[in-house]
């Protein structure tokens, strides 16, 4: 289904208008004139003594420059191992980058699902997981000590991410004991604007529980996947478990999670599906901050793609939600744009921004009239680079 002719209209208008952005305590002006740059490419594979880049988190700063993240895999491609949490920021709208940081680091072992948010104070907080040299398969077992398996850090910068604090361990506030694998986003946390929760701190995150006593699963079976989220209310100082939903049917698995705050005060959480069905988004709304959700997750039939993180943007343009994602049923290629008029409901394509490979990212609105999309991409496969699109906000429609 092509968009609708008035959603380009409206689109444009709001470019040329310039819709002021969501209202937030610290002035955020717009980036500086970028003279025409389209895209740029602030992680490559293979450079700066990192042998994969992956799994980019995007967020605007309070004055207005744009930090990229991603994970720089020493060592292999692979989600184990020596593996840093890595930024670099921009000045002009991602047109070009400065020097690459390292934010989180745990010797020769992980750091990292990246899940930054600006604060209402004009802070950022940052959101990491790190564990020992383990897989994944092996946490999820329950075959690992608990100082290596999934543990959860915050840091904090209030200089815009140019130096960032020690990092704090959170994990007995932000996971239950009968949790094994854990992850933050990957991808951007928001602030709610609106209704009696308005400054709260909401981080989409996931895991995986230990199966029932008496069971003869050993947990890493797809079905113990489930999807919860982290709060705070004073800024990141302190935080709680909000939602938790994990039906263990085997046929809808919250994972990877990503959050929107829609223009009504409602939350939308779009996850990862590591179940059965043959769709691979599962959608989700809360209506008291992230606390609860008001049913559990349901399958969206009109959001298709691979198996894949993704990333969701309630735009300054009223009523208009984006998802970033590969487009492709099958394969991590394809990364396109699907616009939402319903708050998530019905998904219609919009702008594809690669037909090659694709996989994860991460949506920002990087100034008054464009969208920022951070995502994996290659020639020959995903993990070659991690490139930057500025896309205007007329443009989203395709």
């Amino acid at each position: 289904m092509k968009p609708r002719p008035r959603l380009a209209a409206t689109l444009l208008a709001a470019a040329v208008l310039c819709l002021p952005l969501a209202p937030q305590a610290t002035a955020a002006p717009a980036a500086p004139a970028t003279g025409g740059c389209a895209s740029s490419v602030p992680f490559v594979s293979g450079t700066e003594g990192y042998h994969t880049f992956r799994i980019p988190a995007l967020v605007r700063t309070a004055t207005g420059s744009l930090l990229a993240f991603a994970e720089g895999r020493r060592e292999s491609a692979g989600d184990s191992g020596a593996i840093e949490v890595v930024s670099r920021s921009s000045a002009d709208g991602g047109c070009t980058w400065g020097p690459m940081a390292v934010v989180s680091a745990n010797g020769d072992a992980t750091a990292g699902n990246p899940a930054p948010v600006l604060t209402r104070r004009g802070e950022l907080v940052l959101l990491t997981t790190r564990n020992g040299r383990v897989s994944e398969k092996e946490i999820m077992a329950g075959t690992v000590s608990e100082a290596d398996s999934r543990r959860v850090f915050v840091q904090r910068s209030k200089d815009n991410g140019r130096t960032w604090t020690a990092a704090t361990d959170i994990t007995a506030a932000a996971k239950q004991p009968d949790w094994r694998w854990y992850a933050t986003g990957p991808g951007h946390a928001i602030v709610l604007r609106h209704g009696p929760h308005a400054g709260r701190i909401v981080v989409p995150a996931n895991h995986s529980s230990a199966p029932p006593a008496g069971s003869p699963d050993v947990g890493t079976e797809a079905k113990y996947y489930g999807g919860h989220d982290l709060y705070s209310d004073d800024d990141g100082r302190t935080w709680h478990i909000g939602f938790r939903d994990a039906p263990t049917d085997g046929v809808i698995a919250p994972n990877e999670t990503t959050v929107a705050e829609l223009p009504d005060g409602r939350l939308y959480f779009s996850s990862r599906n590591q179940g059965s069905a043959p769709e691979h988004r599962l959608g989700a709304y809360s209506a008291d901050g992230g606390k609860t959700l008001t049913a559990p997750y349901q399958v969206e039939e009109s959001l298709s793609g691979p198996v894949v993180q993704g990333s969701v943007l309630q735009t300054i343009v009223p009523g208009v939600l984006l998802f970033s994602g590969p487009a492709d049923p099958a394969k991590r290629r394809q990364m396109q744009l699907r616009i939402s008029l319903d708050g998530g409901r019905e998904w219609r394509p919009g702008l594809t921004v690669t037909t090659g490979p694709a996989a994860y990212s991460d949506l920002v609105q990087a100034d008054l009239a464009t969208i920022g999309l951070l995502y994996e991409t290659g020639v020959n496969g995903s993990s070659e680079t991690v490139a930057f699109q500025r896309i205007p906000l007329w443009r989203i429609a395709g």
